[in-house]
């Protein structure tokens, strides 16, 4: 098994009209046995920009905590909030420079930039970006993720529509990986406001 499979994950971001979904399941496991079923993996950097982590459970909560710090100088210095672009730049620049010893954690950032164009991307642990217009996703369940979301996406969906696509896109996915699950959390931004999710795991 990866080291990447070692705590089971799925993370997926959604576009719509003027607004983006991220979602992430629940659970956290050690292989195949569930240890917590209300684990985080999204992280708000500010209003208008998230980034969901999936991978080694304890990479992820130190890189969450070294962007934040970084995010926080930023803000110190330039008296204003990231833009996603720059941000998914500065995430893979701090990737890249552990490449040696990498983190073991694959990226999920989504954002909302200039004219409240909605903006996401994902990256491997070493920091290779890959941008997309529609969704991106990474994870244990990235597969099915792949094919439940070519499947249910739509242009220019609005926020209550793309919050039912991507929680139907994720719930399927996750019920066909075994070390992902039990839920999930949805945070749907648009320029006025963060709603945020959960969708409550199964056990059958």
């Amino acid at each position: 098994m990866s080291i990447f499979e070692y705590n089971g994950s799925a993370v997926v971001a959604m576009v719509g009209k003027n607004c983006f979904a991220i979602a992430s399941d629940r659970r956290l496991g050690v292989q195949l046995q569930t240890i917590a079923t209300d684990f985080q993996r999204i992280s708000k950097i500010h209003d208008h920009l998230f980034i969901g982590l999936s991978g080694l459970a304890t990479d992820v909560q130190t890189l969450y905590q070294r962007l934040v710090f970084r995010h926080k100088l930023y803000q110190l210095r330039e008296e204003r909030d990231m833009k996603p672009e720059t941000f998914a730049s500065l995430v893979s620049a701090i990737l890249y420079e552990k490449r040696f010893g990498p983190f073991l954690c694959q990226p999920v950032i989504a954002g909302l930039g200039d004219d409240n164009k909605p903006f996401i991307c994902t990256m491997d642990s070493i920091g290779a970006k890959e941008l997309a217009k529609d969704f991106v996703v990474s994870g244990t369940a990235s597969e099915s993720l792949y094919g439940a979301c070519e499947a249910m996406f739509k242009p220019d969906m609005e926020a209550e529509e793309l919050f039912e696509t991507i929680s139907q896109a994720l719930l399927s996915s996750v019920d066909r990986d075994c070390l992902s699950g039990w839920g999930g959390h949805v945070y749907v931004v648009t320029p006025k406001e963060v709603k945020e999710r959960i969708l409550k795991g199964r056990m059958d």
